[in-house]
């Protein structure tokens, strides 16, 4: 437990009308805990190691490539197979085909995503997107997890 120290100053004060004798005042100050020193060292304790970053990079998630026979196959006919390729088709992707395939009471990227690909959190935010161009941010921000 930190130990608390009274500091006890001496102050003479003086009266400059009147010539009357000096007066001692004892003053005490607030008790100081050694709480601060301790702080100190808490704080230079907190720095991150650049060691942290490698960490991170290897608990990225791997990134699974679907076989021909699990697929998704497009209404205009391209194959995807894999997060990157669906972003990438999403950039000319027309809105019909893109509602063709979300508009139903199951959206088929997600149903995809989740099943096949395995990514059950990247399929629950791309329910919310509208528009192929809501999909392809919701899909970049999802790959930054994987190591690719």
């Amino acid at each position: 437990m930190p130990t608390k120290k009274t500091v006890t100053k001496k102050v003479t004060l003086k009266k400059v009308a009147t010539k009357a004798p000096k007066k001692v005042v004892k003053k005490t100050t607030k008790k100081v805990a050694q709480k601060t020193a301790t702080k100190k060292v808490a704080k230079k304790v907190a720095k991150k190691n650049p060691v942290s970053k490698t960490r991170s990079q290897t608990n990225k998630k791997t990134l699974v490539v679907a076989s021909n026979s699990t697929s998704f196959w497009v209404t205009d006919g391209s194959v995807l197979n894999s997060l990157v390729s669906l972003r990438d088709i999403l950039d000319t992707m027309d809105k019909k085909v893109y509602s063709y395939h979300t508009d139903k009471p199951q959206n088929d990227f997600t149903n995809w995503i989740a099943a096949v690909l395995g990514d059950e959190a990247c399929a629950v935010d791309l329910e919310k997107a509208k528009t192929p161009k809501a999909a392809k941010t919701t899909i970049t921000r999802h790959l930054k997890l994987y190591n690719i």
